[in-house]
């Protein structure tokens, strides 16, 4: 899959960040962008996206508290924390709260998050494989189940 077929929804209740981000990716990958937490929720009943960005400190709900709420109705996406501020209890609650792949300083760098997004695009690509191919086994191994009753059977 070429990089443009990558989805991706950035939620920042910055503009100027928001702005940022999509000047710098858009050309690169398929690009939504949200100011809020509500606002992101929308876009996610519409849209299907690879990868979701978020940033932490937004007012009425943190980037952590945003992929917890989304978590038990959209697992696939992978997460990724953006913050401007270092504090290591948000990275803790990240990781086991929301369930996020990476957690990034601002400013960002432009080459390291790249690399970053096409990484967790690897991930979902094969989560999503991996997904397909234990399904089609568990098909088979009913399959192969109901000939062996039949066999046992006659």
């Amino acid at each position: 899959m070429s990089s443009q077929h990558i989805h991706i929804l950035y939620i920042d209740d910055e503009v100027n960040n928001l702005n940022a981000f999509k000047a710098s990716f858009r050309r690169i990958y398929s690009v939504q962008t949200a100011s809020s937490a509500e606002e992101a929720e929308k876009l996610l009943v519409d849209n299907n996206f690879h990868i979701i960005i978020s940033d932490q400190r937004m007012p009425r709900m943190t980037g952590i508290e945003f992929f917890e709420s989304i978590l038990e109705r959209y697992p696939e996406p992978i997460r990724i924390l953006l913050t401007g501020y270092a504090d290591i209890n948000a990275v803790i609650d990240a990781i086991n709260k929301g369930q996020v792949y990476k957690y990034f300083s601002k400013p960002w760098s432009e080459d390291e998050l790249k690399h970053n997004i096409e990484k967790a695009y690897e991930v979902y690509s094969l989560r999503k494989e991996n997904k397909e191919l234990t399904a089609k086994l568990l098909d088979v191994n009913e399959k192969l189940e109901f000939l062996l009753r039949q066999k046992l059977i006659s």
